[in-house]
């Protein structure tokens, strides 16, 4: 059943000191059927313990009546352990009524514990949960005894817990991509990306690798493909090469001159490149080779070489297309890792279950990775209790103090009620007993 919430008008000061109305809501538990069904037991009990008072109370008056009438030693005996018998009924009525009221309605102090003492309750209950069950101590014990870190790897070992684990990974995996926003992901991505940049200096590594690729020959490929390249462009342009030639030559020139110088640069620039894609010794190789190790040795050890190195690279970072292409790789890399955490044949998804079964299963069986779960579960759990104990026992001090006093008592008294009038019953039998064994003694002493 739902919660009943009670409106409750608190007149708080404000800073002029004029008080004001401050609404507050103190929620309370509805009585169920079972409480109900208690509440009768309750009263069952009360009319059963009263009705042996009241017994107690009409064989004290027939004793004392047949004790003056004459009727022998016995009568005696029987009055004073029902005269006990309801002094035991009184107090015990008295105990267990100052518990929930104030008897016969008086303002009799240190009674109507419960309703008067409610808040103060709630504090020591808190207080004795923060002390007896949320001490590191006492919570590290108790996992350790759990064997958290077994149990979760029998569990997750096998197949259908690690299938349902890898599936709300994705889900959760997938949430959190839609949750976050492009833009401000790219601007994370592109910021972090141009600051590592610029935090270090690239030309050495630049070098580094450079002078490694010469040293083994690895840049004769390219040198190979660009020759190539190049050879057959002037084969398909011939024309263009002449050309370009002849319109650079002076006006005052006989055409014919030109164009026979035009053929002439042309042939020897064929030759040139010819030779040089054929011949591995060529001298424009070895030229090459030469250029590029001592332009890593600058790269490297020149100052010169590295600054211009830097502002080119700072330029380049600079350029709002190549911002756009580093903000750009995020919706690539985050489409790619949506749709792998969809498919569920996905090489992600499948690494991930592969992983949590072999995690699973060395959980289950070696005791040194039990031993690493359960102390990092244990530390994060002493962690959470120690740091936020004072939260978690406020939470039982304002749930009880945000409780109806009235309500709250009806509600004990319906849970432990009836227990509490056994103690009625047993105060009147127990004080019988002790009232005619006091008679007895008092009697046999010849008191």
């Amino acid at each position: 059943m739902g919660g009943i919430t009670e409106r409750v008008e608190l007149m708080e000061p404000t800073e002029t000191g004029t008080p004001r109305r401050a609404a507050s809501y103190r929620t309370m538990t509805a009585f169920t059927p079972a409480d109900e069904e208690r509440r009768r037991g309750v009263r069952r009990m009360k009319l059963t313990a009263t009705g042996l008072l009241l017994f107690v109370a009409v064989v004290y008056v027939v004793a004392k009546a047949a004790g003056n009438a004459g009727a022998g030693a016995w009568a005696g005996y029987v009055a004073a352990a029902a005269e006990a018998g309801m002094v035991g009924a009184l107090a015990d009525w008295f105990a267990v009524t100052a518990l929930f009221r104030h008897p016969l309605g008086l303002p009799i102090p240190h009674t109507a514990i419960i309703p008067t003492k409610k808040d103060q309750l709630g504090v020591s209950l808190g207080e004795f949960v923060g002390e007896n069950f949320l001490s590191g101590d006492v919570v590290r014990q108790r996992l350790r005894a759990v064997g958290i870190g077994s149990r979760l790897g029998v569990w997750l070992a096998e197949p259908e817990h690690a299938d349902r684990v890898t599936e709300e990974l994705a889900t959760a995996l997938r949430g959190a991509l839609t949750v976050l926003r492009d833009s401000d992901v790219q601007a994370v991505v592109g910021e972090a990306v141009t600051r590592r940049a610029n935090a270090r200096e690239i030309a050495p590594g630049i070098g580094k690798t450079l002078e490694k690729i010469v040293a083994d020959g690895g840049h004769r490929r390219a040198v190979d493909l660009v020759v190539a390249r190049a050879h057959d462009w002037l084969v398909l342009h011939r024309d263009d090469v002449m050309g370009a030639v002849e319109g650079g030559a002076p006006g005052w020139t006989p055409r014919f001159v030109d164009r026979k110088v035009g053929e002439r640069v042309y042939k020897e620039l064929l030759r040139f490149v010819t030779e040089m894609r054929d011949m591995p010794a060529h001298p424009a190789r070895g030229a090459l080779d030469r250029f590029l190790s001592d332009f890593a040795a600058d790269l490297q050890s020149d100052t010169d070489t590295r600054a211009r190195v830097e502002r080119l690279k700072s330029e380049v970072l600079g350029r709002g297309e190549v911002q756009d292409l580093i903000a750009s790789a995020w919706t690539a890399v985050r489409s790619m890792i949506v749709a792998a955490a969809e498919d569920e044949r996905s090489q992600l998804r499948q690494r991930v279950r592969a992983a949590l079964l072999s995690l699973g299963t060395r959980m289950a069986t070696e005791p040194k990775v039990q031993g690493k779960v359960d102390n990092w579960v244990e530390g994060a759990a002493v962690h959470v209790v120690t740091t936020y104990r004072k939260e978690i026992t406020s939470l039982i001090t304002d749930t009880v103090a945000g409780w109806d006093a009235e309500h709250t008592t009806r509600k004990i008294e319906a849970h432990i009620g009836r227990d509490l009038q056994f103690i009625r019953i047993n105060g009147t039998v127990v004080g019988s007993l002790a009232g005619l064994l006091i008679y007895a003694v008092s009697r046999g002493l010849g008191a």
